[in-house]
């Protein structure tokens, strides 16, 4: 069954969260048009100071609205947006998707998964404690990193809440998502 859009979200500075708007328009190879994020290079703070050529494979960020109820249960309150993405997504577990997933938003636009985000040191400012929250261990010892994905525009298309969302797996062998 396939998932929905429940929230998209846009901000033109770099403010710590991004405010829910009516619909958003992605471009191929850009991003979400009108936010500072987009670009063919990287437009990330922390990313722009190490490599500011580098290409911008965070050009759109996701997360799973099932994250919001995890951390309300640890007492936190989070809502679409507070945590920077752009798309805010229900019924797809997006952290468990391979490397190179193409994630279906609405009937034209296609994001390709590019790997995990790893939240900054600014999410304890947005909420105290919950960096710790967001980055755990599971009971291998293994990092695991809970603030969404992050992948390039495919195919450009506008977004809405309640947009339908698509999964299509790239061929196998599949590769598990890194930090990009």
């Amino acid at each position: 069954m396939p998932g929905s859009v429940v929230s998209v979200n846009r901000d033109n500075s770099h403010n710590f969260s991004k405010p829910p708007v009516a619909s958003v328009t992605l471009i191929e190879n850009w991003g979400v048009e009108g936010d500072t994020h987009a670009g063919v290079t990287t437009q990330h703070r922390y990313l722009l100071k190490k490599d500011p050529g580098r290409a911008n494979l965070t050009q759109v960020h996701l997360i799973q609205s099932e994250l919001f109820t995890e951390l309300a249960d640890s007492g936190f309150a989070v809502e679409p947006g507070n945590l920077g993405e752009n798309v805010t997504t229900a019924g797809v577990d997006l952290l468990t998707l391979p490397l190179g997933t193409r994630v279906h938003l609405g009937p034209d636009a296609v994001v390709e998964i590019t790997g995990l985000r790893s939240p900054c040191s600014l999410i304890n400012k947005f909420q105290n404690g919950l960096m710790k929250a967001l980055v755990t261990k599971d009971a291998d010892g293994h990092v695991v990193r809970k603030s969404g994905v992050m992948g390039v525009v495919v195919s450009g298309g506008e977004v809405t809440a309640d947009d339908e969302v698509r999964i299509v797996l790239p061929p196998e062998p599949w590769v598990e998502l890194g930090v990009v």
